[in-house]
């Protein structure tokens, strides 16, 4: 039997490449496996039921090796159980040396298995990467004052009266947040914030 196994990060981004490929290796519409998942682990349901069909001698198309996941130890790991103890070939349609079914013999194995390391631990350093980027990339805005997450809700319009009686001392804080339809704590933090803008 024929298997595709197809991988997106994010329910964004668009499958029709891989699916397209996988086609055109006349992979049966039944047997194309796919999950919107980050390539972390192995944790995703599609990836596990296609495993479980998997039967000796079946043969899986992958499009890209970071397809199958992004982290080093554990892309070698499925490789390995999938290879040795399924007793499945696969087929890496980006990178052609990455055919099980060619070089069954030591040195095919062998250089099989060096392209294989070699090309995990791009994937995952490609994700370390991105990683790294993106928090730099958060670092930089917010050093440029970009704000993130939802705006704060706008101020009831008894809040300034509120606040300032509570600044005051002539009501306690749990008064002045119950005028405002607030809880103390939020009452304390938009008070933080109040003064913040005064300041400036």
């Amino acid at each position: 039997m024929i298997y595709g196994y197809i991988r997106v990060s994010t329910r964004e981004q668009h499958e029709d490449r891989q699916i397209i490929a996988l086609r055109e290796m006349a992979v049966p519409e039944a047997n194309l496996f796919m999950d919107k998942q980050s390539g972390k682990d192995f944790e995703r349901p599609q990836y596990r039921q296609m495993v479980q069909k998997l039967k000796k001698d079946d043969l899986l198309y992958i499009k890209s090796i970071d397809r199958l996941g992004r982290n080093y130890g554990e892309i070698l790991e499925q490789w390995r159980v999938l290879t040795k103890e399924k007793g499945i070939d696969i087929m890496v349609l980006d990178m052609p040396l990455l055919d099980t079914r060619r070089g069954k013999d030591l040195m095919g194995t062998f250089l099989s298995d060096i392209v294989l390391q070699v090309l995990s631990f791009v994937a995952e350093n490609e994700r370390a990467n991105i990683r790294q980027r993106q928090a730099e990339g958060i670092a930089a805005a917010k050093a440029r004052g970009v704000r993130f997450g939802r705006p704060p809700k706008p101020l009831p319009d008894n809040y300034h009266s509120a606040y300032q009686r509570w600044k005051a001392g002539t009501i306690t804080g749990t008064a002045a947040a119950k005028e405002c339809g607030m809880v103390l704590a939020t009452f304390r933090y938009r008070a933080e914030l109040y003064k913040q803008a005064e300041t400036t």
